[in-house]
């Protein structure tokens, strides 16, 4: 029996969401009152966008057992690479997960999650959830609508990573100033130390 662990090799990079991608629900069967309706997932913090990788084969053969799991961003640019949803940030249609393992049979659907994770707490999926009247198949074919409920949970979400990176911009610019009155302090000391110093 072919070990679920395996599946066709791909880049190890992937295209990186905007900000920092918080725990955020991916599409799967059972719509929930979120901007993405399904299970909560743990979506790791994305890396700096990397180039489009060459294609990948969407009929790769799958590695043999043993082989080590693909990671979730490498899953992820795989699923940009062959299925238009992804590769154009569209709104997923609900049970986009099973549209994924109906394709891609051997996907360890833990890394599988963590991949749909990380895509749908992007702030570009987001912003297009917002605005969003229809979610897509993995072929880029409308499917269902997008629900009040899911723009609005969207619209929380992009909301409340402004006010965060506005809070952490704010941080930053107070530890700045700090930083500079101390050094203005420390400098007029230093002056005063060696003007008292030569008397």
């Amino acid at each position: 029996m072919k070990s679920m662990n395996t599946m066709s090799s791909v880049a190890a990079s992937t295209e990186a969401p905007d900000s920092a991608a918080s725990s955020t629900p991916i599409e799967t069967g059972a719509p929930a009152a979120t901007g993405t309706p399904t299970e909560s997932t743990e979506a790791n913090t994305p890396a700096a966008a990397s180039p489009e990788a060459e294609a990948t084969d969407a009929g790769a053969a799958a590695p043999a057992a043993g082989a080590d799991v693909q990671s979730p961003r490498a899953l992820l640019k795989q699923l940009q690479e062959q299925f238009p949803a992804f590769r154009n940030c569209l709104p997923l249609a609900i049970g986009i997960d099973k549209q994924v393992l109906a394709r891609l049979p051997g996907l360890n659907r833990k890394v599988m999650r963590a991949a749909l994770g990380i895509h749908t707490g992007s702030m570009r999926y987001l912003r297009a959830i917002e605005k969003a009247t229809v979610r897509y198949d993995l072929d880029g074919n409308a499917d269902a609508e997008v629900t009040d409920t899911h723009r609005q949970h969207a619209k929380e979400q992009l909301q409340e990573r402004f006010k965060k990176e506005a809070e952490r911009k704010k941080a930053e610019r107070e530890a700045a100033a700090k930083d500079e009155a101390d050094r203005k302090r420390q400098e007029k000391l230093t002056q005063l130390a060696s003007k008292f110093s030569r008397r």
